[in-house]
């Protein structure tokens, strides 16, 4: 394995533990207390704990329920996927159940349930896409998530709904009408939420440069911002003078660096600057 590979493997294990911890924070202090259950092993927790108080807590039921789905998403995915997966489940549940060895909690932080439902679904979400940026889970019904997006079209937002509607609507069964509506609205949000970080993480810029003299421009896109480019001739319709069309793509930043350049450079340069979050080739999104 090379230097670089090993970086990417650190990497994808910093970000793999950071995401999960993030949703540890959201699930152990703002949704186990408020009994939130909107989808997912944690979800699954919180119902059956009201059933098996004494001998099975939160983190014992998600433990089971992730290793149950570890199987299914193993011979679903693929070896890579569930690699990650136990790392991240083991994870999750170790430091749930660290939490509640250290600091156990009987009710919540504060008596204000829609701000803690704010904070039990913006963490988990956030976690979570993280988790799905890198090709990882936190296992559980993300699992079937993962799995509903390989077969089909539908988006990881709107599988996770799938696969957890009907978890969220036990909710009204085993506790009561408030906490079934929080539970149903914390489950919209968190897959809106979880789009809406994946598509921020990989927002992209795509800028096309109509210009006179490209060399400056394209050394700089090259030795300055480490990116490449396509350059196509064209002409000007009212004009009709000959000109050249320079297309790339590169960060937020780097946008901003190339802008400032193309207008130093030449001022009278035509750019058009789109945002995109699905770029898919080298030095962006593997497939």
């Amino acid at each position: 394995m090379s230097l670089l590979q090993k970086g990417s493997k650190i990497k994808e294990f910093f970000l793999m533990t950071i995401g999960i911890l993030i949703m540890v924070v959201g699930i152990y202090f703002f949704k186990f207390p408020n009994n939130f259950s909107f989808g997912g092993v944690t979800g699954i927790a919180v119902i059956l704990s009201r059933y098996t108080a004494g001998f099975l807590t939160k983190g014992n039921i998600v433990l089971i329920f992730n290793v149950l789905l570890l199987i299914i998403g193993y011979f679903s995915i693929g070896e890579a996927f569930a690699f990650k997966t136990v790392y991240c489940s083991l994870l999750m549940s170790g430091a749930l159940q660290v939490l509640e060895w250290v600091c156990p909690l009987k009710q919540p932080l504060t008596d204000e349930p829609v701000l803690e439902l704010a904070f039990g679904v913006l963490l988990p979400a956030l976690g979570s896409a993280i988790l799905f940026n890198i090709g990882a889970s936190s296992g559980g019904t993300d699992i079937l998530a993962m799995i509903i997006k390989k077969h089909t079209d539908v988006d990881i937002g709107k599988g996770l709904m799938i696969s957890d509607t009907a978890l969220t609507l036990l909710t009204f069964v085993s506790f009561d009408i408030k906490t079934g509506l929080m539970s149903l609205l914390g489950l919209i949000t968190k897959s809106l939420v979880i789009d809406t970080v994946i598509e921020g993480i990989n927002l992209c810029k795509y800028i096309n440069i109509v210009c006179d003299d490209p060399e400056p421009i394209l050394r700089y896109i090259e030795d300055d911002l480490n990116r490449s480019a396509t350059v196509t001739d064209a002409m000007g319709a009212y004009s009709g003078k000959n000109k050249t069309m320079v297309l790339t793509v590169v960060t937020r930043r780097q946008a901003m660096l190339l802008k400032r350049y193309v207008h130093h450079i030449e001022p009278t340069a035509f750019m058009i600057i789109t945002s995109t979050s699905e770029i898919i080739g080298k030095g962006f999104i593997r497939v």
